[in-house]
């Protein structure tokens, strides 16, 4: 049985496949990513609906579902709600972050949520065991919360904060 699934999927992924465009550069509703480059469209692709990363996927950016094991987005602001183990933006996320470990090196507005949250630049709220921003505006609830600047204490166990 499970031969046939896996079989029904290689040929959904290879028909979607044969519907790309030249102009990759324009925003597909879908993505499906066993692991990058073994995905539907090109990374620089970017995705405004869902996208699936059974293991890895990385896209430009995501607007609305993201989800999957490695979720990683590579320019671009990414918005909407991310749901993984990991979850990697290379540049501006806005919404719900809700992997084990969230990375943001941009600007992050929203809810982060896992075990370990990271922005460089945050406004909203991160709920983990260790939490860090670089500048935050907002509130870090935690075993260890870290605002490098601006925040009420550098480093403080429970909760943080920066208004």
């Amino acid at each position: 049985m499970a031969h046939k699934c896996w079989a029904l999927c290689g040929v959904v992924i290879f028909a979607l496949a044969l519907m790309v465009s030249p102009a990759a550069a324009q925003e597909k509703p879908i993505q499906l990513s066993l692991f990058t480059p073994v995905q539907i469209f090109p990374e620089e692709t970017p995705i405004k609906g869902v996208r699936l990363s059974l293991i890895y996927g990385r896209s430009s950016y995501v607007t609305g579902f993201d989800w999957g094991l490695v979720n990683h987005t590579t320019s671009g602001v990414s918005k909407g709600a991310q749901f993984g183990f990991v979850g990697l933006v290379e540049t501006d996320f806005t919404g719900w972050q809700d992997n084990a470990v969230n990375i943001t090196r941009g600007n992050f507005e929203g809810f982060q949520w896992g075990v370990v949250n990271y922005a460089k630049h945050a406004n909203g709220f991160q709920l983990g065991l260790v939490n860090y921003a670089g500048t935050m505006k907002g509130l870090q609830i935690g075993l260890v919360n870290i605002i490098e600047q601006g925040g009420q204490f550098p480093v403080f166990p429970i909760v943080n904060w920066s208004f």
